[in-house]
């Protein structure tokens, strides 16, 4: 579904929400301008997406205390919201949902960081798949609303597993 614009097509409503969500998730395209993530560099030095970031943090310092919270805890519970947004838009599970719970634990070992950033890679290429499967579909304001959320949503956590960074490191 793209009209033309004159010189060129118009983007998919879907496919603008997923760009924006890559760059939170997996950072700026290596030399490209980015949306509002500091540029990464066209050597690929200088990402700060999300899986970026927490790749570098080790399990100690993802599980240190930053006022009453963790980089660990931001990460799965990052994980858990993409994974909610499949599961609601997809699925029609509407609930309930343990949001204080998906914080937790809070501290990790140097295995279990290594799967909160799995699943957390997991969880975003689920949301893209999902995504993807209705570009085909209607524009729906359900889907791209919820698509918005997540970007919105990871956007947040970005910005405070970032700060948060700053003291463990």
């Amino acid at each position: 579904m793209t009209q033309d614009t004159g010189d060129r097509a118009a983007q998919h409503p879907i496919d603008g929400i997923l760009d924006i969500l890559n760059e939170a998730v997996l950072g700026g395209t290596p030399g490209q301008g980015t949306a509002f993530l500091d540029g990464t560099r066209a050597d690929g030095s200088g990402n700060h997406g999300l899986l970026a970031t927490l790749a570098t943090v080790d399990a100690v310092q993802a599980s240190h205390d930053v006022n009453g919270t963790s980089i660990a805890g931001h990460a799965r519970h990052t994980a858990f919201h993409l994974e909610v947004i499949v599961r609601w838009e997809r699925d029609g599970d509407r609930g309930p949902f343990d949001w204080k719970g998906s914080f937790l634990p809070e501290q990790v070992e140097a295995d279990e960081w290594i799967a909160v950033q799995t699943r957390l890679k997991d969880a975003y290429e689920a949301v893209v798949a999902f995504a993807r499967s209705r570009r085909d579909a209607p524009v729906d304001g359900d889907v791209t609303g919820g698509l918005s959320g997540a970007v919105a949503h990871v956007a947040y956590h970005l910005g405070s597993i970032r700060q948060m960074v700053k003291v463990v490191s």
